[in-house]
């Protein structure tokens, strides 16, 4: 017997349970399929991210910074305090507590918002009936049951990809999920890419006494990032003890007993070295093999993403494709923005998306968070812009706090003024930048931040003395007035 629904999203992940809530929210008739099982096996909402991703590697962020903090900054602020030890189990059984809150609170809000929830592999199938879809669930108890909807949301996110040459065996040669779970601190830690994910796992397992050696094949530093941020962030992760070796080719990594045998080539040939555990983070693919039958007429492209409209509705009417797996940044809250977007276009509301104005955040510390244009990027169109920065050194509230690493940059445009681009890189960036977003959002100029009154003393400061130094107009710099 077929279970007919309005909407049948497949994935729980941060873009799929978003979507779900929103479409039973608008009375829409809901399932959510998803095949997560956890390390016993159990069906677990949230995907990637709650689970083994953005929260537990938070939490170990977090963490480790407060024992880092504890075991060399204390002093500063006149506390003096007995030995610090490490206590890494209570911090592993802390990080699971924060992840196993978060996904048992997403189940209660499907309970509440009456969304069924099928714990198994879908399978779209190949049929001439646009209007009533099929998807097979292959459930975790080995039954198959097959359902029926109006449309289909897939939401089935992104896997870490691996390297041939570095095989992973989940013991020594890790991927991002196993660099969060080490029993114990490894004494030499390798990383394969200095992207986001390879920043944020050397910095927790430097924080707790790794030596810490990353491996880069580009040969500049996050190329992403505004380039002046990412100098000098690369200056301070460099004082912080990260090896970040740039335009080092991996050739081999090979598992031994109790450790990784690596080899790779640099600007002085070939070279090698030995660590205790070996994390590959070179980036993710999407999830989109096994989701349909051969014959199903959906467009992919080379790299296995599910070709979308601005609507993110793909080559079949009333098919929807959101988050990793389609274009554009992969994160989390790109894709609940786009489930929103798209519960309420089923429902026939209107919604869209600014793909211009996402923000990313890389979490080590300090923090770089940027929305908008990079300075590079403006150059290279011909845009013609003014620039305004401002360091965390000469805020009065970074200064209270001990933290004045770093700066905020503003670009505008030179003839309207209007903001193209905000970049951080400090303590709280992460939450510094939403003042951007919302601001840019809204069309405003360096002469609106300007012109604006924030409460003092405030890091967030920092963001209006930016925006007064595009004019020429900083307070608490010395400037050349343009």
């Amino acid at each position: 017997m077929k279970q007919e629904y309005d909407v049948v999203i497949i994935g729980a992940g941060p873009a799929g349970y978003v979507a779900a809530i929103r479409c039973a929210q608008l009375g829409l008739k809901t399932a959510c399929i998803d095949k997560w099982l956890d390390e016993s096996n159990k069906p677990r909402l949230g995907g990637t991210c709650l689970n083994v991703g953005c929260i537990p590697s938070k939490a170990l962020l977090e963490s480790s910074e407060i024992y880092a903090q504890s075991s060399h900054n204390l002093a500063k602020h006149g506390v003096d305090a007995a030995e610090i030890s490490l206590n890494l189990q209570q911090m592993m059984d802390r990080k699971d507590n924060v992840v196993n809150t978060l996904t048992f609170g997403i189940e209660s809000l499907f309970k509440s918002n009456k969304i069924d929830w099928l714990q198994g592999n879908a399978t779209i199938t190949n049929n001439d009936d646009l209007v009533n879809k099929r998807i097979k669930v292959q459930l975790h108890d080995n039954t198959t049951v097959t359902v029926q909807a109006g449309n289909i949301v897939i939401a089935t996110g992104s896997s870490p990809i691996n390297l041939s040459i570095a095989p992973i065996d989940n013991i020594n040669i890790v991927d991002s999920s196993g660099a969060l779970a080490f029993k114990e601190v490894p004494k030499t830690l390798g990383i394969i890419g200095a992207g986001v994910i390879g920043l944020e796992l050397g910095s927790v397992w430097k924080r707790l006494g790794a030596e810490v050696t990353i491996l880069e094949a580009q040969d500049s530093f996050l190329s992403f990032t505004d380039h002046l941020i990412a100098k000098e962030s690369l200056k301070l992760f460099t004082n912080q003890g990260l090896d970040i070796q740039l335009n080092t080719r991996l050739i081999s990594a090979k598992s031994q007993t109790n450790s990784v045998m690596v080899n790779y080539q640099n600007a002085d040939g070939e070279q090698s070295a030995t660590f205790e555990k070996l994390v590959i983070a070179v980036g993710r693919s999407p999830n989109s093999a096994g989701l349909f039958e051969d014959e199903t007429d959906l467009v992919i492209d080379e790299g296995c993403f599910i070709h979308v409209n601005e609507q993110c509705e793909t080559s079949i009417p009333g098919i929807y494709a959101i988050g990793d797996i389609v274009r554009g940044p992969m994160l989390a809250h790109k894709g609940s923005e786009e489930g929103l977007m798209v519960a309420e276009l089923i429902a026939g509301l209107h919604r869209e998306v600014n793909y211009h104005l996402i923000p990313s955040v890389i979490y080590t510390h300090p923090e770089l968070a940027w929305v908008g244009k990079t300075e590079q990027e403006l150059k290279s169109t011909g845009v013609d812009y003014k620039v305004g920065t401002f360091p965390f050194a000469a805020s009065g509230r970074a200064q209270a706090v001990n933290e004045t690493s770093g700066m905020i940059k503003v670009i505008s445009d030179a003839n309207t003024d209007r903001i193209l681009g905000v970049h951080v890189l400090g303590v709280n960036a992460s939450e510094i930048i939403a003042q951007a977003v919302i601001a840019m959002e809204l069309g405003a100029s360096s002469e609106d931040i300007a012109l604006t009154m924030f409460a003092h003393p405030t890091l967030s400061e920092a963001f209006h003395e930016a925006a007064l130094a595009v004019s020429g107009n900083a307070l608490h710099i010395a400037q050349k007035r343009p």
